[in-house]
């Protein structure tokens, strides 16, 4: 794979990385009190004319206070 296709994936890859961090601490603390709790989380990737989906899921374990 050529130098610009691993720089675009890699620049995706870290927005999409840090913008989900952000969106899930957001709905945390909003959610107030998660401690002892645990979300079942869905992350679902697709492309536009690669006709790709590609879906991982996950547990996420709420905050201590």
């Amino acid at each position: 794979m050529s130098d610009d296709f691993n720089m675009s994936m890699r620049k995706f890859l870290k927005q999409v990385g840090v913008t989900s961090q952000q969106a899930i601490e957001d709905a945390m603390r909003s959610a107030g009190d998660t401690a002892g709790k645990s979300y079942q989380a869905k992350m679902v990737l697709t492309i536009d004319g690669l006709e790709m989906e590609h879906v991982v899921t996950g547990e996420i374990k709420g905050r201590d206070q």
